[in-house]
This record gives structure tokens, C-alpha cells and sequence, in this order.
């Protein structure tokens, strides 16, 4: 693995952190690669002129943007997620001198790691930082126009997700996007949905099983309260293939299809891995009481799938259960959506506890 260091800051207290995390990173194996763009893992350290992108030649490279704060920001999320969005990274850190560092994730988790010494502290970040950079993403499709004639407007198990979409808009468990296309130009905008194959940002996600092997899904980036087109909102997973490492999606010939939400190797191995499981829900939620994972892995990522397929086989009963994500929400298995949704909601709690 190798790793570089961007851009550019006056301050020496700054630039003394910084290197004490490049030295952490090295210490455990990572080679330094100066401003190599093929570097793994990017530090992109963000001036007092503001957020400037590391533009990656692969979308493999994961980037963490950097700045400085002379206080602990009142609210991390406020103040790191729009740099995030302008600096096109995968997380933000903000450094506070003699304080500490706040981390804040594209699904919108925010946790810190506290330490007056920069040693110390670069010590904890990386120790925060290097699972979420080495992690594997499986977020490419493979679209195969076979979807059989009968499906192309869906069935009964379409309307099913269609009716549960709207319920979690009811129920006000489908916060609003955050408004990317606000903080992005036209180009920027599409270099960040080509690396991370989505149609928008927006969260939460559903599906269904069609049969023993595929299993219907809402789409990236739809609002899944106004889920209406089948192979545009909706769409039929019907194989994964780990040699390309592309989930395989059947969808009608004359439609032209959306990527699969991100989540979809976390169903797959669940449906796989227990076949009672009629549908599984993923909210940004919470629930007292509940098993959860110990490294809050990106979205789409093949050791976040693992971690909750894991958890969720410990469980009593795997088919009618709850998982937590750490600092992100819930995934809950059943045998219907409905089921899910009747058994979650006197217990859900909106506020994510943040660790």
C-alpha cells in the first residue's frame, strides 16, 4: 500500500500533525509515494485558501481532506461535510490543536479521536483511518438486458418495496440528501458519480427476495418514497461476480437502468447466507439494545457486508433481526418489509449515537 501527502498549509502545528500521521502510516507498512496519483490512500491537506480536489486516476484511491480549526467545531457534520463534497474525498478530518481530530464520512457518521500530543494522536487516527482506506469496494454492475417479459412493470413484490419507500417517507426515516448538486460544478458533480456509481447522494435503502437466488432493490440515489420505474428505481439483483467484482443486475431492454444501491453485496451475502431472510431494510436509525460493528466501513464495501453477515449469524433468530452500523444506522432482516417496518418502528430511535 502506498500513500501520498497534497497540498499545502502555514501552519507549523498543522504540518506537525501531518507528518506524525504520514510517520503512523509508514510505521504500519504503508510506502510513501510523494504525489504519486496511484497512491492507495491520499492525504489531501486543505489551506487556508480552502478545499482543493484531489482528482484520482482510480477510483481504488481513497482520499481523506484535511484541515485545521483553531476550536472543536459546535457541529462536526455542519462544518466538515460540505468540504468533503468540494474536496471530492471519501472522508473529512478536521485538526484541532492540543484537542484532537473529528472525523466526518460520507453517510454522514462524525466521531472524534481526542489527544493533546501529535504523536498520540496521529497514532489514533491511523488506527481509524487505515480500515476505512484498505477496505474493498464492490459497487460496479453488470447490466444484462434478460429480464424475463413478465417482470418488466414488476410484481407483487415491486409494489411491496413501492409501499414500504412511501411508508419510511411517513415515517420520516429517509432524511433529505444533502444537497450536492448545490456544492459542485457540472464537472465535479460527474467525476463523483462516475467513482462512486451513484445518481445522487440520499440514504437508507430496501429490497425483497423474487426467489432463492435474486432479489429485488431500490437504486442508488432515488428517492425511495416515489419509487416508480422498474429498472430505473428498481432493480432485479440476479447474481454477483466476484471475479469482476461486479454485482449482476437483470433489467428490461428498453429501459435505461440506474445503478443498484451501493448496499447490495451486504443483501447479497445475507440472502445467501440465510434463506429464511424475505427482505432487509437499512435506515439511518437507530436502536437501543442492538449488536453492532466495530469500524464504521464505507458504504458498498466488501468488509462491511462481512461484518454485518457476521453479526447478524450470532443472532437467536438471523431471519427477524436488527443490526447497527457504527456511526452510520441500522440493517434489519424479515420476512416482509411490512413485517420489518410494524416490528422497528415503536423502537427506531432518528438521533445515531456517534462514537
Amino acid at each position: 500500500m502506498k500513500f501520498a501527502v497534497t497540498g499545502e498549509t502555514d501552519s507549523a502545528s498543522f504540518r506537525r500533525f501531518v507528518d506524525a500521521l504520514g510517520d503512523s502510516l509508514a510505521e504500519r507498512g504503508f510506502e510513501r509515494a510523494g504525489a504519486n496519483p496511484a497512491a492507495d490512500l491520499v492525504l489531501n491537506v486543505i489551506g487556508e485558501a480552502g478545499p482543493k480536489p484531489f482528482r484520482r486516476r482510480a477510483r481504488g484511491t481513497f482520499v481523506a481532506a484535511i484541515h485545521q480549526l483553531d476550536h472543536i467545531p459546535d457541529d462536526v457534520l455542519k462544518t466538515n461535510y460540505p468540504l468533503l463534497v468540494r474536496a471530492l474525498a471519501n472522508i473529512v478530518l478536521v485538526y484541532v490543536p492540543d484537542e484532537g481530530v473529528w472525523f466526518t464520512t460520507m453517510e454522514r457518521g462524525h466521531y472524534g479521536v481526542e489527544a493533546e500530543d501529535p504523536g498520540p494522536l496521529a497514532q489514533g487516527v491511523a488506527d481509524r483511518l487505515i480500515p476505512l482506506a484498505t477496505s474493498k469496494l464492490v459497487i460496479d454492475n453488470d447490466f444484462r438486458p434478460d429480464l424475463e417479459p413478465e417482470l418488466w412493470d414488476g410484481d407483487e413484490i415491486t409494489e411491496e418495496l413501492k409501499h414500504a419507500g412511501t411508508r419510511l417517507g411517513d415515517l420520516d426515516l429517509l432524511p433529505a440528501p444533502f444537497p450536492i448538486e448545490e456544492l459542485l460544478d457540472e464537472r465535479d458533480l460527474r467525476h463523483v458519480k462516475r467513482l462512486y456509481g451513484i445518481g445522487g447522494l440520499s440514504y437508507g435503502n430496501l429490497s425483497a427476495r423474487k426467489d432463492e437466488r435474486r432479489f429485488w432493490m431500490s437504486a442508488s440515489g432515488v428517492d425511495k418514497s416515489n419509487l416508480e420505474v422498474v429498472g430505473r428505481d428498481i432493480l432485479l439483483v440476479s447474481d454477483y461476480d466476484r471475479t469482476g467484482n461486479k454485482i449482476v443486475l437483470s433489467v428490461p431492454p428498453v429501459i435505461e437502468p440506474r445503478r443498484v444501491s451501493v448496499d447490495a453485496i451486504e443483501h447479497w451475502m445475507i440472502y445467501r447466507q440465510h434463506p429464511g431472510v424475505g427482505a432487509i431494510l437499512h435506515v439511518h436509525a437507530w436502536m437501543q439494545g442492538i449488536a453492532a460493528t466495530d469500524v464504521n466501513y464505507p458504504c458498498g464495501t466488501e468488509e462491511l457486508a462481512v461484518s454485518v453477515a457476521d453479526l447478524l449469524a450470532q443472532e437467536p433468530d438471523p431471519d427477524h433481526a436488527v443490526i447497527g452500523l457504527r456511526n452510520h444506522g441500522i440493517t434489519a432482516t424479515g420476512e416482509s418489509l411490512n413485517e420489518i417496518l410494524d416490528r422497528i418502528e415503536p423502537k427506531v430511535l432518528r438521533q445515531i449515537p456517534m462514537t
